[in-house]
């Protein structure tokens, strides 16, 4: 069954490869949302390279912005040292954020 989840991606100026890391972005997202993709409408990921002289290493960020039906949207931010750590980071997130959010709408306890 083909997902209705559209994602939406956004980079900064910083950030290279942009169609290539689109589509590993994406699959990242699918994979780990497929089993909330019914309830979500949309997912607005953001990439950007904070690159500042701080010498901070953590300075790849992953913001992940869920939309879903009838609900707020929801946001999770990730920072790592390489852009697929922030979004496998996001990702994750993510996933706990929507299954505590829904789990509590749903009121599906496992027992």
């Amino acid at each position: 069954m083909k997902s209705k989840m559209k994602i939406q991606f956004h980079t900064d100026h910083n950030i290279a490869g942009k169609e290539k890391l689109a589509a590993h972005v994406t699959g990242v997202v699918e994979d780990t949302l497929s089993r909330f993709n019914h309830q979500i409408t949309r997912v607005e990921v953001h990439l950007s390279d904070q690159n500042g002289d701080t010498g901070a290493h953590a300075d790849k960020r992953c913001v992940m912005e869920v939309r879903l039906e009838g609900m707020q949207p929801v946001a999770v931010t990730h920072d790592a040292t390489s852009i697929d750590q922030a979004v496998d980071g996001a990702a994750n997130k993510l996933k706990r954020l929507l299954e505590s959010t829904l789990g509590r709408l749903h009121g599906h306890h496992s027992h």
